[in-house]
């Protein structure tokens, strides 16, 4: 496995955000804006392209209707899109083993992550759509605990599981004792109190990281640290990837110099598992494509190209935004819109952790 050599100084200037909507392919809208309205997402935008149309976008020779939802009012990232193909290309990735190549997992925070685990464990009891939630487990991720442990030097912990569904994959967490602001928003006022989409997992099919170091010399988004490898040693990645003993992964995470939410994960298995990479492609249902914005298409277009990535052309999306569509080596996709105007809600770009509690 070759290790990432992009350095944050040899980041293109491409005002690139952070990650901005992710897209799940559906025959059936309706019930998709239900199920994300109880996680506090109310559609903002909807737009229609013929099947020429997204043929000559997307490569999908379907007429597509297009709904865009926001929760909140955290409009700079974790958008989601629903895209109701008229002949959607097949199931997707469906309901399928964890850490299944190609799956795509969106994250978000919560005030209360067992109460979301019993209604999905009841869900999955009651079996009408298949979900698999994993047990909450907390850890100290950043290394906030120094020190003896009591009921006043409380611990400092994020608690997290995941849900794998056949219409859509989450991961949710909780925090314990501090607040990182900018990191995920939770509007009280919704059923589950959730909040935005916070960052995005996504388990490829690659040979090395390295197959995705243009996201830093092609899209401008920083390496978090090089490739490294997490296993069944870890109380998180155990649990919320059902990791067999003795199995691990090499993993990279990539953050947009602009905001420090809307962040990429990225997962190669080491070892045997299910590829369904081939399910994945944009017209298929379930996760399959994600979008950024930046004021400089043109130039962000050229660079692509560049690495040979065959950006589309150029051309008006569902929604009226100029905008380009491309797929990598690894099998993931992207849509690259272009926004001159600044989001309402300011993103932050400085890593904060406050302690409370």
């Amino acid at each position: 496995m070759s290790h990432s050599k992009t350095t944050e100084t040899m980041l293109p200037d491409t005002g690139i955000s952070g990650l901005y909507e992710v897209m799940i392919g559906t025959s059936d809208a309706d019930y998709a804006k239900k199920y994300f309205a109880d996680f506090g997402f109310k559609e903002i935008d909807s737009g229609v392209l013929d099947a020429v149309t997204a043929r000559r976008l997307y490569g999908v020779d379907s007429k597509l209707r297009s709904f865009r939802l926001q929760n909140g009012r955290i409009d700079s990232h974790g958008l989601l899109r629903i895209l109701e193909w008229e002949h959607p290309l097949g199931e997707g990735v469906g309901y399928a083993p964890v850490e299944t190549i190609g799956s795509r997992i969106a994250v978000m925070m919560t005030h209360d992550i067992f109460r979301l685990y019993d209604i999905y464990q009841t869900a999955r009891e009651v079996g009408k759509k298949p979900w698999l939630p994993t047990v909450p487990v907390a850890d100290d991720l950043f290394g906030l605990n120094t020190g003896a442990r009591d009921f006043f030097q409380r611990p400092v912990l994020v608690r997290e599981n995941a849900v794998y569904g056949a219409f859509f994959n989450h991961i949710f967490f909780q925090r314990y004792g501090y607040e990182i602001p900018g990191y995920g928003t939770v509007d009280t006022d919704t059923t589950l109190k959730t909040s935005e989409f916070t960052h995005h997992d996504f388990i490829i099919d690659a040979v090395s990281l390295e197959q995705m170091s243009y996201l830093s010399t092609a899209l401008g988004l920083k390496a978090e640290e090089a490739p490294a490898i997490d296993g069944d040693w870890q109380k998180g990645p155990k649990e919320v990837f059902q990791m067999e003993p003795g199995f691990s992964h090499w993993y990279q995470g990539f953050v947009s110099p602009n905001n420090i939410c809307g962040k990429l994960k990225f997962f190669i298995p080491r070892g045997k598992k299910t590829n369904k990479s081939a399910q994945q492609r944009i017209g298929e249902k379930g996760i399959t494509l994600h979008s950024f914005y930046t004021p400089k298409l043109t130039t962000v277009q050229d660079l692509v190209a560049k690495h040979k990535l065959h950006p589309s052309e150029i051309q008006a999306n569902e929604f009226g935004e100029l905008s380009f569509v491309f797929s990598d080596t690894a099998g993931v996709s992207w849509q690259i819109i272009e926004k001159t105007q600044k989001p309402v809600n300011t993103p932050r770009t400085d890593l904060e952790f406050k302690r409370i509690g």
